[in-house]
């Protein structure tokens, strides 16, 4: 059976400058089943859903719905449910965790202030608290969105449940089908395809040691995706695995050519050439979609600047 996914992979598309745009993830348990919109296709209030995509439009904020990883039942039964929120920009990773069994409250939280890295806002309406568990890691499974997503994350997601990683969820999307198994770890915000059960506990660790794992990753969602190339790349060419050093300062350009500048916390600065290229020959971005050349981003030159010119660039 051919889908988007195998194809894919023997194209050997590139990874890097894929993932999904959110400065803050904020996560809702929902049992049961998922439609292709899950916040307004699931047991989930449809008004409610629809009211928090509003409320959440440009405040830097994207919403999914997770669930435990196995066999979901149909049920309409009101819950507690788990609600997390995590805010991925260098300097100010976080993660938060609360319980409610009124997910109406949601619609209390200041999203601007949300998507703007405060938790404040957070930990007041829902009584939230830091969370000191394991890392999270993310499956997306919806099978209404993509086939690829339901026949390799939910095996994914219920072998690293079944194996004791306390983190697994499932949750509604992650973009990118053809890259699947897809998963975003949090709190550090980065997402990762083509994921394989060893990979994802070898990536967890890292986040429990506060690194960052390279192999397999698509990028940060704190940044734009010129910034997510960028940003990887000067992470493979210095060999940084350390988390939370490396900031995307400034994006300079329109597609197709940007000029990315990434800052070290050591004072070290580079300027990064990102190209925006076509995934050459023509395949589905998702299964059942038709033939097209999805966007990449090709990392053209990076040069690292000299100290002087560094400084008077991040004072711009």
């Amino acid at each position: 059976m051919s889908t988007c996914t195998k194809v894919s992979r023997e194209l050997d598309e590139p990874l890097a400058g894929t993932a999904a745009t959110a400065r803050t993830w904020l996560l809702v348990e929902q049992p049961g089943p998922w439609g292709a919109r899950a916040l307004t296709s699931s047991h989930l209030d449809p008004d409610l859903g629809r009211a928090l995509e509003k409320a959440t439009e440009g405040t830097g904020v994207r919403i999914a719905l997770i669930r435990r990883p196995g066999r979901h039942a149909d049920c309409h039964t009101a819950a507690e449910r788990k609600v997390y929120a995590a805010h991925t920009a260098p300097g100010n990773v976080w993660l938060h965790s609360a319980t409610t069994s009124a997910p109406k409250q949601l619609l209390e939280l200041d999203f601007a202030a949300l998507g703007g890295g405060a938790s404040d806002t957070f930990d007041t309406v829902l009584d939230g608290r830091p969370h000191t568990g394991d890392p999270l890691a993310l499956v997306c499974t919806n099978g209404k969105r993509d086939r690829c997503c339901a026949l390799l994350g939910r095996p994914l997601a219920a072998e690293l449940a079944a194996s004791g990683v306390d983190g697994a969820w499932e949750v509604t999307h992650l973009g990118g089908h053809r890259f699947s198994p897809t998963l975003l770890v949090l709190p550090f915000g980065y997402a990762y395809g083509r994921a394989e059960a060893h990979a994802v506990k070898e990536i967890l660790q890292g986040v429990r040691e506060g690194r960052v794992v390279t192999e397999g990753c698509r990028g940060s969602s704190a940044w734009e995706r010129p910034g997510q190339a960028a940003e990887l790349a000067i992470r493979t060419a210095a060999g940084e695995e350390v988390a939370d050093t490396l900031t995307v300062v400034h994006t300079d350009g329109t597609a197709p050519r940007w000029e990315v500048t990434v800052a070290h916390t050591d004072g070290r600065i580079w300027r990064v050439t990102v190209a925006q290229g076509a995934s050459l020959p023509p395949r589905q971005e998702s299964c059942g979609s038709a033939l097209g050349s999805p966007a990449r981003m090709d990392v053209l030159a990076i040069r690292e600047l000299s100290r002087p010119a560094a400084a008077s660039l991040v004072a711009l």
